[in-house]
């Protein structure tokens, strides 16, 4: 069935748009981006799209403007040429910060990116781990929205965990992290966080029980490593011994690589190649899943006419 498949990488991740493309058994479709004197971007798409269901791989990510741009001339280059179906493979979402207005005369990022993405020629969106959850509702397309936490928790279930809990590091992320530890056989504990700035959190206290136990930090997403660096030092006074760190997105952006380096407890840290991982962010505790095999399944079975509701839960198993 994956015979009429034509799928485009943009330029922010190639490597994820090749492994999927591998697994799917389908050549990874070519693509030309220029940009003229006056800094505008063209892209073209060098293969025939007429009548063919199309996928175009990009995660938002640093340098997120040019990325989404690159997506939209994409997304709207299928369209001009006649694609049957238009499906925005985007692992990792940017925008899903950008989910409520929390100041005076700000845009809600999320929901103008969103109509972005249709009013350029998507049809369907593949995703993971929304920052927000309620920003899947700001699409009027279907929305596939997975999540990584069975793949992450795989790797976490090879170890000795009789002595472990699992921790978010705010309530808002705790509904995720009680289904990682439940897949685990774990109790769970949360961070009473505040945020303060873009880089700055103060958590004041931890709602559960971590004195003398090992843990696990499970974020949707590390940034600039301020909420974990936070999380850390109030789970020490707490009396926690060492620390695992587990996220689906490792953007690790500014200072975050030199402030996880500053923390000589920390196991290791997993993540998945949602994002590109440059070598300059390539520290000995960063462990790398890759979810390219789920995109690659949900990719069939929007193909083929299935159901792909197993996959955005962390209940069921995929293959």
């Amino acid at each position: 069935m994956t015979g009429d498949i034509t799928v485009f990488s943009g330029s922010a991740h190639h490597e994820f748009a090749r492994e999927m493309c591998s697994i799917l058994d389908v050549p990874l479709s070519q693509t030309r981006t220029t940009r003229f004197s006056n800094d505008c971007l063209q892209v073209q798409l060098r293969d025939n799209c007429r009548q063919r269901d199309v996928y175009v791989v990009q995660p938002l990510v640093p340098p997120v403007q040019e990325n989404l741009m690159e997506l939209l001339l994409m997304l709207d280059a299928a369209r001009g040429a006649s694609a049957a179906h238009i499906t925005a493979v985007v692992p990792h979402f940017a925008y899903a910060r950008s989910d409520k207005k929390d100041a005076p005369r700000i845009s809600i990022g999320a929901r103008l990116v969103a109509d972005m993405l249709e009013t350029a020629g998507a049809t369907r969106v593949l995703t993971m781990a929304l920052h927000a959850p309620q920003v899947h509702g700001f699409f009027s397309v279907p929305v596939d929205h997975l999540s990584a936490v069975l793949e992450l928790a795989a790797h976490f279930r090879r170890q000795d965990l009789s002595n472990t809990v699992v921790v978010s590091p705010d309530l808002g992320n705790a509904k995720v992290a009680t289904e990682f530890a439940r897949n685990l056989g774990l109790p769970v504990a949360a961070g009473s966080k505040q945020r303060t700035s873009d880089d700055r959190v103060v958590i004041d206290r931890i709602v559960g029980d971590v004195r003398g136990k090992d843990v696990i930090v499970l974020d949707d997403e590390i940034a600039t490593g301020g909420s974990i660096v936070e999380l850390l030092r109030v789970l020490r006074q707490e009396g926690a011994l060492q620390f695992s760190i587990a996220c689906t997105h490792g953007l690790f952006t500014g200072p975050a690589i030199e402030r996880l380096k500053q923390e000589p407890d920390i196991v290791e840290i997993v993540t998945t190649n949602t994002v590109p991982l440059p070598p300059e962010k390539q520290l000995p505790t960063i462990v790398v899943r890759s979810v390219a095999p789920l995109f690659a399944e949900a990719v069939h079975r929007i193909h083929a006419g299935e159901s792909v509701s197993s996959l955005f839960s962390d209940r069921e198993t995929y293959g």
